[in-house]
């Protein structure tokens, strides 16, 4: 590999085959690219007609044992019948396999849409599906996957986005305010360690797929330590108070099938948005050098970018001054 190549430069469509083949499955096509940046993820089709995910996972970002961690997860939510899609194990039980440099797994293809969070019946079946994830998640702990700290985090996100070029002068004196006020809101309400139980924990759309309202959680790569809240969140996305209300409550409803939700997270809502917004622009930043960011995000090198990116985290400060969700 050259020395300014990135590494997923040398995952090429014959070593993406050849890792998959090894396995002693055949392919008789070629893999195709998935939306996926922090790995690299491709559909592949076996010569019994079965689609399967492969991942290969970035080097350097998840220890072994944190990616272990994440596939025993698996492992436990699909033998309680929690529908997941769990990692293909070989005759000796392994999930995780090595080629040219990369670790790599492979999953069951799951077909389908994502929910539509306007419709009632889909959010009731969301509520269903995230309460019992948890009330399995709740029964153990991670010991190598990541613990949600906010104001940790934020500090990370904030010094990595300072470090670069990205800002201009302007840019870097409202940055450093807003952001240095922020960190001080998210520390004040941290949630208490107790909170923590293991979660999905990037539970957007297009990590739920299925048809009607039988879904699959998929894309467990950033599962760790947070509140249940988390799994949450990112479902509510009315503006309109009303409707808020309305998919809260077909929510919640759906999630206490299974088990109880503490209404006092509500509260940190908004904190996790605070926190996920600041994380998104740091983690572009971070990942600038793979070849991949640019041509995928090529409005972060604007100055409208970071103004707009500004602003939004000045709105943030302003709610989470006024929190707007209620039990």
């Amino acid at each position: 590999m050259a020395a300014n190549q990135h590494p997923f430069e040398s995952l090429t469509p014959a070593r993406i085959v050849a890792a998959v083949e090894a396995l002693g499955l055949w392919l008789p096509g070629e893999p195709f690219a998935l939306n996926s940046y922090e790995n690299r993820v491709f559909l592949i089709s076996d010569d019994d007609r079965r689609r399967w995910v492969v991942k290969f996972y970035r080097p350097d970002r998840w220890s072994e044992a944190q990616v272990r961690e994440e596939h025993a997860f698996l492992a436990e939510l699909a033998a309680a019948d929690v529908p997941v899609s769990a990692p293909w194990r070989n005759e000796t039980g392994e999930s995780l396999h090595q080629a040219y440099g990369f670790r790599f797994a492979l999953f069951p293809h799951v077909p389908g849409q994502a929910p539509e969070l306007e419709n009632p019946a889909h959010l009731f079946a969301l509520g269903e599906l995230i309460g019992r994830l948890h009330a399995i998640s709740r029964r153990h702990a991670f010991s190598a996957r990541e613990i949600m700290e906010p104001a940790c985090m934020a500090a990370t996100s904030r010094e990595r986005v300072l470090a670069g070029t990205w800002l201009s002068r302007r840019q870097r004196q409202a940055y450093e305010r807003v952001s240095g006020a922020l960190q001080e809101m998210l520390s004040a309400s941290a949630w208490p360690g107790d909170a923590n139980i293991r979660v999905h924990g990037d539970c957007h759309l297009g990590n739920i797929l299925g048809r009607d309202e039988d879904f699959t959680l998929v894309d467990f790569d950033d599962c760790c330590m947070a509140p249940a809240v988390q799994d949450l969140w990112m479902m509510l996305t009315a503006q309109d108070d009303q409707e808020l209300q309305m998919q809260l409550s077909e929510l919640l409803e759906g999630y206490e099938q299974h088990c109880d939700f503490d209404r006092r997270q509500l509260e940190w809502i908004e904190p996790l948005r605070t926190l996920r917004l600041m994380r998104h622009s740091a983690w572009l930043v971070a990942r600038w050098e793979d070849p991949a960011f640019p041509r995928a995000f090529p409005w972060v090198a604007s100055e409208d970018y970071w103004d707009q990116h500004i602003r939004t985290l000045e709105q943030q400060r302003v709610v989470l001054g006024k929190p707007r969700w209620l039990a």
